[in-house]
């Protein structure tokens, strides 16, 4: 079984690194795939996901052998969503290779269950987290605690931010 990639990260993308932010996600793509990924799982939410989710399936258009997986809390998660962000999930759930579901409906805990899932699931965790008070910082607590590979692009869209 080839090895596999997830993604997490914040929800609210910092206007300072929007511009570079689809690039570096395209180039940390390449550099899993490099390394023999060909499965990338996300968890379905607004932000970081959701651009990441865009990348990897402009990223499939030239390597048809990349498979998106998405791996979500609960059935209703979009539930209390925008129009244009519930329509952008739909767009996803209907261009994933597949899609898993932790748990029926929201509960309290459905959220840890698919951060869980995520941290098993990638051997490389790729990541947007700025601060550690956040689901995305629980993904890659867990993910460092199973051994994974975090390459965490918010150092980076710093520097390009000149901070």
């Amino acid at each position: 079984m080839s090895p596999g990639c997830s993604f997490t990260g914040h929800r609210n993308i910092d206007p300072m690194h929007k511009r570079h932010l689809e690039p570096l996600l395209d180039r940390a793509i390449a550099y899993a795939y490099n390394e023999g990924c060909r499965d990338f799982y996300l968890g379905g939410a607004v932000g970081f996901d959701t651009v990441a989710a865009r990348q990897v399936l402009a990223f499939k258009l030239s390597y048809p052998d990349v498979r998106l997986h998405l791996v979500l809390p609960c059935r209703d998660q979009t539930d209390n969503w925008s129009f244009m962000a519930a329509d952008m999930y739909d767009y996803l759930l209907s261009q994933a290779d597949s899609v898993e579901y932790t748990s029926e409906r929201y509960t309290k805990g459905c959220m840890l269950k698919r951060n869980k899932r995520l941290a098993e699931l990638g051997d490389i965790v790729i990541a947007y987290l700025g601060h550690g008070r956040s689901g995305a910082s629980q993904t890659v607590r867990l993910a460092e605690e199973l051994g994974r590979r975090i390459y965490n692009l918010y150092p980076t869209l710093d520097k390009y931010a000149g901070r």
